[in-house]
């Protein structure tokens, strides 16, 4: 089975599948091996780790397009791409999806903030018209060329004009061919527990850790009827933490040692990066 029609049967079942989030290949092999079904591409975390830069619109389509190829080489679980607002308007969303699916990517997920966006748990966000989003939604489900290939409609319209406002502009996104609605940022237990009761069309719920939404288990969330549970930044808040312990400790003791629990064994950075592999195919060629 394809990836794409892998993806497809996972949001279907909405039974709440945790799908982590990846800022680079290794990130994304530790995912995958860890036995997770997707992965999700950041771009938060991208912009993070690339450019050590905050999520407020900085990415453009050449950074995540690269990273999306680099990740689908490195792993073959689905990918489901962050893509901000598109990076323009609808004829710009057209060549995005044109170039996502050809990186690898078999699902894209595009907003309707003003750009530059910004990250949706921060302040001072805005959204373009509900028409404008519209058009960008129907210019991405025209411009797919497998029909496999999703398209992920995401709303900041609840922390701008409401909850009830960002439901109505979810409506209208499944109604222009959405295959899976993301309302960001909203802030009550209430309100995400009527979203799969409001919404038939396959919702994605974000556990933002520190963020605004108050954080669910991904079962509890299953059971609602929720299809993806994104946990986008977990692994890198976890890295940037490793990092921080690992080096701290080497700026105070003077030393870090594989016994020490704050690094990763020498012989498992290998075996992810796959050195086995490439021995094998050394000797082959030889």
């Amino acid at each position: 089975m394809s990836t794409r029609k892998k993806l497809k049967e996972l949001v279907a079942a909405k039974r709440g599948v945790i799908v982590p989030g990846a800022f680079n290949a290794l990130s994304a092999r530790v995912i995958a091996d860890l036995g997770f079904e997707a992965i999700y591409v950041t771009g938060a975390g991208v912009t993070n780790m690339w450019f050590g830069m905050p999520d407020q619109g900085f990415m453009g389509l050449s950074e995540i397009a690269e990273h999306t190829a680099r990740i689908r080489d490195a792993v073959e679980v689905p990918l489901l791409v962050d893509a901000d607002t598109g990076f323009g308007n609808a004829l710009n969303v057209y060549h995005t999806v044109r170039t996502l699916e050809r990186a690898g990517a078999d699902c894209i997920q595009l907003e309707d903030q003003v750009a530059p966006k910004r990250c949706g748990h921060f302040a001072g966000k805005d959204v373009i018209s509900t028409e404008e989003a519209v058009s960008k939604i129907k210019a991405a489900v025209d411009a797919r060329r497998d029909p496999d290939f999703l398209i992920m409609a995401r709303t900041d319209a609840a922390a701008v004009q409401g909850f009830e406002a960002a439901v109505e502009r979810a409506q209208k996104f499944a109604e222009a061919g959405a295959d899976i609605l993301f309302v960001e940022a909203v802030t009550t237990a209430e309100e995400i527990r009527a979203l799969p009761q409001r919404l038939a069309t396959p919702q994605l719920m974000n556990m933002v850790i520190g963020g605004k939404t108050p954080i669910f288990n991904a079962d509890e969330l299953g059971q609602l009827g929720f299809g993806i549970v994104l946990y986008a930044n977990a692994a890198l808040q976890g890295a940037v933490m490793g990092m921080q312990k690992a080096l701290t400790a080497l700026r105070d003791e003077k030393e870090v040692k594989e016994s020490s629990g704050l690094v990763t064994p020498f012989a498992e950075r290998q075996r992810l990066v796959g050195k086995p592999e490439w021995d094998a195919l050394e000797k082959r060629y030889a």
